[in-house]
């Protein structure tokens, strides 16, 4: 990444001040990113193929108005954090969101800084953490409203919890283990292809507010606000542009037919 797209990008994201490799820059590049830069599935959603050249991945998530998910959000804060000298390496994870355990198929990075490793995850949809976690196992980790955990599992080596309503919910796992750019393109074509990933038979959009998350599943609307969260269902194409651009600054026409697969009815 040259000076020209390093601003780019700071511009892109809102970012004012010091890129030297600190704690700071670092808080402060995943929390400017995320907030930015929305999680969107929808290239999948039209049918086209999700592309990991980086200069493409480059144009898409800062030259318009559009976001991605782990592989593209992610491969982007990469880019970045060898541009401003982090020690930082790809690692792929295992997600345990649903009683079976997926392959190897979410993309993260990990920083390690005067000793300490640390997730950076800007692509994992509502529960991305709002800022770098310390790898440090059995703490309690804070970050807003949202409460994580690492654990040592047997099985899968570094596990992410989440406390939801008191009990801690598995997130997704690390082995830890050397990735190379064939692992990343083999999970990648699964995520965007198999007709059993979510990502093929769930239309995504997650973007990061002041007060939690503004998430469009399908056709449910759900949008945050200071005290309360409200929710709604869209069901013709024209609303669906209009809440893409007003609520997730996103510019990506989807075709009736395709919107039309992920109609659910109001309950």
């Amino acid at each position: 990444m040259n000076r020209e797209m390093l601003s780019a990008y700071l511009e892109k994201i809102g970012f004012q001040g010091n890129t030297s490799p600190d704690l700071t820059t670092l808080f402060a590049l995943h929390q400017h990113q995320h907030s930015s830069i929305p999680f969107e599935n929808l290239d999948i959603v039209n049918g086209y193929t999700v592309e990991l050249d980086e200069d493409k991945i480059f144009n898409k998530l800062v030259y318009s108005n559009r976001g991605g998910y782990c592989f593209e959000l992610n491969s982007l804060m990469n880019r970045v954090l060898k541009a401003v000298q982090f020690n930082v390496e790809k690692k792929l994870g295992r997600v345990h969101l649903s009683e079976n355990q997926s392959g190897r198929g979410h993309l993260v990075n990990i920083v390690t800084f005067n000793g300490q490793q640390w997730l950076i995850d800007t692509g994992f949809g509502s529960n991305t953490p709002r800022a770098p976690l310390p790898i440090k196992f059995n703490q309690t980790l804070k970050v807003e409203k949202q409460t994580f955990r690492f654990i040592e599992d047997a099985f899968f080596g570094v596990m992410l919890q989440c406390k939801v309503q008191d009990q801690w919910i598995n997130q997704y796992s690390l082995d830890m283990s050397y990735v190379c750019d064939g692992d990343i393109e083999y999970a990648n074509h699964y995520a965007s292809t198999h007709s059993n990933s979510r990502f093929t038979t769930q239309l995504v959009v997650v973007a990061r507010t002041n007060y939690g998350n503004n998430i469009l599943l399908n056709n449910r609307l759900k949008l945050a606000h200071a005290d309360t969260v409200t929710e709604t269902f869209i069901n013709d194409v024209s609303s669906f542009h209009q809440i893409l651009k007003q609520h997730f600054g996103i510019d990506n026409p989807v075709q009736l037919e395709k919107f039309e697969r992920y109609l659910i009815n109001e309950e």
